[in-house]
């Protein structure tokens, strides 16, 4: 029997949806407008490519669509291009996520398509390869741009020996060893009920929804496979790596460990990184590199809380001969954020954007799916959109200097160099 419950009082907007069969989703139910938004993610990712062939699990994801059940790839993208159905899938580090829209006069067939991509998708040899030269000419690109080279020597070179250190799309050399039967066994040990993460926001009732669910995902296997990931703390703090390239500008890329997303310090930790790099125009860091000393156009830093090796990261890009000022100017910046915290003007102006630029990102459905799934997947809570800007206020200065201290009192941070950088 379907059961409907309501998180709480301060959260009635997004009721938890059970399923005849078992499957949860979170709903948003709005009828203004006849439209129907649908996110899915299943816990696994690229962390799940086997040795050697990094890039199956994106290539997966780029299959989904491209041909399923008795459709051949033609045959789904007429079916969805029809009736402006919009159907996306990709591939992260921890999970694949899909993505659905449709007008609710074509929810039937959205939903059935749907349905076929996540259960019986065909991976056709054609799609195979067709899907396989469009992300290698990503890679081709790739392989001659400072951002792509530093970024990927960055988790290289933290991530040494465990999943995380793969390319998410892989390289060109792994990318080619991947075999058809690679992709469908990694879908079949994948996918499953059981790391399976819904939200749908739009014109549906909790009933249908709930009869929606079956359908959709009742053929997935009750359990998936998945290969155990072992926690990571990230390496070689204190090293410099240089990626050598005969460019004028040197692209940086540094980094420390960071916090889980569910570590009671991880909203100090938040604000400590807006205040440092994190706001664009008002951080520390864009103050002291670009406005004071134009030595770069952006400079930024940003939480990632990976679910087996959560990071902090920074980047920026700057002339060759001013790489080595650079990063001297932004340890700077990080120690003494540790050892002072915060004036009570930046900690009320960070506190201020982050409460009120929150609601940006719910101004669509399809925004407004992804951050639940997300909240989901970080298990966070059903009522945590209405918990979470009282979560930012109650952050005292204490909370945000030891987080700071948590955060960037490590040491040296890792740095990664594509360029040929002066003064490292």
């Amino acid at each position: 029997m379907m059961t409907v419950r309501e998180s709480s009082a301060a959260s009635r907007a997004v009721q938890r949806v059970i399923s005849p069969g078992g499957i949860e989703a979170w709903l948003v139910e709005e009828h203004a407008i006849p439209l129907i938004a649908m996110e899915v993610a299943f816990l696994g990712g690229a962390a799940q490519d086997a040795d050697g062939k990094a890039g199956t699990a994106a290539l997966m994801a780029g299959l989904l669509d491209e041909g399923a059940g008795e459709l051949s790839g033609d045959q789904f993208q007429e079916r969805l291009a029809d009736r402006a159905i919009e159907l996306h899938f990709n591939a992260d580090r921890d999970s694949w996520h899909g993505a659905l829209k449709t007008l609710t006069r074509h929810a039937d067939e959205a939903f059935d398509l749907f349905r076929l991509a996540l259960t019986r998708p065909r991976f056709d040899t054609d799609a195979v390869e067709r899907v396989r030269e469009q992300i290698l000419a990503g890679l081709r690109h790739e392989a001659k741009d400072p951002d792509s080279l530093a970024n990927r020597a960055f988790f290289t070179e933290a991530c040494s020996g465990h999943p995380y250190a793969h390319p998410v799309r892989g390289t060109i050399e792994s990318l080619g060893t991947v075999r058809r039967d690679d992709v469908s066994a990694l879908h079949k040990r994948g996918f499953s009920r059981a790391n399976l993460y819904v939200a749908v926001v739009g014109a549906i009732d909790a009933d249908s929804l709930g009869k929606r669910l079956d359908q959709l995902f009742s053929e997935l296997p009750a359990a998936a496979e998945l290969a155990p990931i072992s926690p990571l703390t990230l390496g070689n703090l204190g090293k410099h790596a240089i990626v050598d390239l005969d460019v004028p500008q040197s692209v940086v890329r540094f980094g420390l460990p960071g916090l889980a997303r569910r570590d009671p310090d991880y909203m100090a930790g938040y604000i400590a990184n807006h205040i440092l790099g994190g706001g664009t125009f008002t951080s520390r860091l864009f103050q002291e590199v670009r406005e004071k000393r134009g030595l770069a156009y952006s400079v930024w830093t940003s939480l990632h809380p990976l679910r087996h090796c959560p990071l902090f990261m920074g980047g920026t890009a700057t002339k060759n001969e001013r790489a080595g000022e650079a990063l001297d100017v932004i340890k700077s910046e990080i120690v003494r954020l540790v050892k002072d915290g915060a004036s009570e003007e930046e900690f009320a102006k960070a506190k201020q954007f982050l409460i009120g630029s929150y609601a940006l990102h719910f101004d669509t459905s399809t925004k407004i799916a992804r951050q639940l799934v997300h909240i989901a997947i970080d298990g966070l809570g059903i009522d945590y959109i209405d918990r979470r800007n009282a979560l930012v206020e109650a952050v005292s200065p204490d909370d945000l200097k030891r987080a700071a201290q948590r955060l960037f009192g490590n040491g040296d941070p890792l740095v990664v160099v594509a360029g040929r950088p002066v003064g490292l």
